[in-house]
């Protein structure tokens, strides 16, 4: 819970976590559990990046693999809604009474291993070891053209109803595009989906993408292959195609082209980054330490761009390796984790 009395600026304790999502909570229990003091940091609300998926958006995963703690996911469906997790990462971090410091952010890490400070916007927090589990949903894929900062474009899709009888451009081609343009298509929008490959991603699940196809070939959803976008204004969206420059009316504008870690807010803490083209975190990939003794990273932040690579269903495992480790025990045996199944993007 959120605890006031170990709130006081200046406070120290063992572990501090900077994240409040799944993976974060889960290493906060986790080193909890093993006696250390800790404090959960986030520069926004509890499980924040849920709070930003689609309203009524269906998990990927059935409830057994978002489970964190060994707490139970009771759910009417068979794979939850984004209410059901809310409502579930809430009522672990009650139950296992964690401290957490919400909207709050972290601005940088000093001090030496073993004496670190998180400087936050409010405070400084001593502790002796750090663990990073920030996500990646923080930070849209830009697009980089003019109008992109227009107050009608935006990189989050939340519901289609404020979209009946408008016209709608949809920018990418792989799940979340996907399912916002059939939902505005079903809501009375007028949609038009630019695509910048060939065709609909073949990532994308199996049961929605047929339907998005069939829908495009009826000709009640518009489709650009090989189309980038040039230009946004405040009615359209300028855009090059194969057969050259088109103009697209538009009053609301997804630019759903995915998300990345913020590099610059590690940076910021000192964690540096490899040279490869998913421009890893540096980390050790048994232990999860940084090049930072004593700071680790845990859940999908460890991949980088590669952000298909962690999600909650294999990263929540990082936080009994972190936690074994910092406790001075073998990590234990963990099931094989294969590619995870997909949770949005």
């Amino acid at each position: 819970m959120i605890n006031r009395e170990m709130q006081q600026p200046g406070a120290s304790f063992d572990v501090v976590v900077i994240g409040a999502g799944p993976v974060g909570l889960a290493c906060a229990l986790e080193v909890q559990r093993r006696g250390f003091s800790v404090v959960t940091v986030d520069k926004g609300a509890l499980v924040n990046s849920i709070i930003g998926y689609p309203n009524n958006m269906e998990f990927f995963s059935t409830p057994e693999l978002l489970e964190i703690g060994g707490h139970p996911f009771p759910t009417s469906h068979y794979k939850p809604l984004r209410e059901d997790g809310l409502d579930y990462y809430r009522r672990v971090a009650f139950t296992e009474n964690l401290n957490l410091r919400l909207y709050e952010r972290v601005v940088s890490l000093e001090g030496e291993p073993g004496r670190y400070e998180v400087v936050t916007e409010k405070a400084r927090i001593g502790c002796r070891y750090v663990i990073i589990a920030t996500g990646f949903y923080d930070v849209p894929n830009y697009l980089h053209v003019p109008g992109e900062d227009l107050p009608h474009v935006t990189h989050y899709y939340k519901e289609p109803y404020p979209h009946t009888g408008q016209q709608v451009v949809v920018v990418g081609a792989k799940n979340s595009s996907a399912k916002a343009a059939l939902q505005l298509l079903r809501a009375g929008a007028d949609v038009t989906m630019v695509v910048r490959g060939p065709e609909i991603s073949q990532s994308v699940k199996y049961w929605i993408r047929p339907d998005l196809i069939n829908r495009i070939k009826e000709g009640r959803i518009k489709a650009l292959f090989n189309t980038s976008i040039q230009r946004i204004t405040p009615e359209t969206v300028e855009v090059q195609t194969p057969e050259g420059p088109q103009i697209l009316p538009a009053t609301y504008v997804y630019a759903l082209t995915g998300y990345h870690p913020d590099f610059e807010f590690l940076a910021a803490l000192g964690i540096t980054c490899q040279t490869d083209a998913a421009q890893t975190p540096t980390h050790d990939a048994d232990t999860l330490e940084t090049n930072r003794p004593g700071v680790y990273l845990a859940g999908t932040v460890c991949g980088g761009l590669n952000t298909s690579r962690w999600f909650i269903e294999n990263g929540r495992y990082h936080a009994q390796v972190i936690a074994a480790r910092l406790a001075g025990e073998t990590p234990p045996e963990l099931p094989e984790v294969l590619q995870p199944v997909q949770l949005s993007e």
